[in-house]
């Protein structure tokens, strides 16, 4: 069975998280949810709540097939575990599926994996992706390898779309 790592911690954004898991989880491929501490209940922006079933350290590249980087202000937090930060390196190296939405391109920023790359996210972090090397698009979806990203919940039916057609393909 295909599997997708989803990263979570605090006041993530519920739909970037729940939407593209469900999805995933519907078309069989299954999903581990990854935070800072095993068993512990992360909230949502809008409070709904997700439970981490194991800790960024138990989790290792070659046991997923991608990653999902939901945003919120959960990647401000993301983005400064070293873990979190292999873990991408290690995915973009592999060519897995690494799909981020919204404010989630900032933890590849941090990861240093966007130079030249084709991405698109939030408005507020256009800077940042461009700064940070990145060619951004204003498109619900773009899809430039293993990296596929979008915008804001909206976007998200494309977003998810994109995943499990990659995910399936490889």
């Amino acid at each position: 069975m295909k599997r997708v790592l989803v990263l979570v911690d605090e006041l993530y954004e519920d739909l970037e998280l729940w939407y593209p898991r469900l999805r995933l989880q519907e078309n069989g491929i299954g999903t581990l949810v990854a935070g800072p501490k095993s068993g512990v209940q992360f909230h949502g922006k809008y409070g709904y709540p997700c439970r981490a079933d194991m800790e960024f350290l138990e989790a290792e590249e070659p046991d997923f097939d991608g990653i999902l980087v939901p945003g919120g202000y959960a990647p401000d937090k993301l983005r400064r575990y070293e873990k979190v930060l292999e873990l991408i390196q290690q995915f973009h190296q592999s060519r897995k599926c690494i799909g981020f939405i919204c404010h989630g391109g900032s933890v590849l920023i941090s990861a240093g994996v966007l130079p030249g790359r084709r991405v698109t996210g939030t408005e507020a972090i256009r800077d940042d992706l461009i700064n940070a090397g990145a060619i951004w698009e204003n498109n619900e979806v773009v899809i430039d390898d293993n990296l596929i990203s979008s915008r804001s919940p909206k976007d998200l039916p494309y977003f998810a779309k994109a995943m499990i057609k990659y995910i399936e393909r490889k």
